[in-house]
C-alpha cells in the first residue's frame, strides 16, 4: 500500500474535449458527506430506522461480525485534471488509497 503521495500542480495530459495534449491543473475532489449521493442510500437509512424501532433486536447478524468490518487507515483520492485551453474538467478514472496526499506546486 502507498503511504505518502506528491502529485503535481500542472501536468500535461490528454484532454478528451480538445483532442490533443494540453496543460492541465491537478486538484483533488471532495469527499461527499452522509445525505449525498443516491436515492438508494436514503432508502437503505430509511429502512434501518424502521429495523431498529421498538422493542426486540435487529434481524440481521451484528456488523461487527461481517468481514468488512474495521476503521480503514488509508482515505480513498480521487483526482481531478481542468485544461487550461478549454477550461473542461475531467476526472481520473481510478481512485487510490493513501495515508497522506499532496499537491506539489511548480
Amino acid at each position: 500500500m502507498v503511504i505518502n503521495i506528491k502529485v503535481p500542480k500542472d501536468v500535461m495530459r490528454h484532454c478528451p474535449t480538445c483532442r490533443k495534449h494540453t496543460a492541465q491543473t491537478t486538484e483533488q475532489v471532495k469527499t461527499a458527506g452522509r445525505r449525498s449521493g443516491s436515492a438508494l442510500k436514503q432508502g437503505t437509512r430509511r429502512k434501518t430506522g424502521y429495523l431498529h424501532k421498538g422493542y426486540g433486536g435487529s434481524p440481521y447478524p451484528k456488523i461487527e461480525h461481517g468481514s468488512k468490518f474495521g476503521a480503514k487507515t488509508s482515505h480513498k483520492i480521487m483526482l481531478r485534471y481542468k485544461c487550461k485551453e478549454c477550461g473542461k474538467k475531467n476526472q481520473a478514472r481510478t481512485a487510490f488509497r493513501a495515508k497522506k496526499f499532496e499537491i506539489k506546486k511548480a
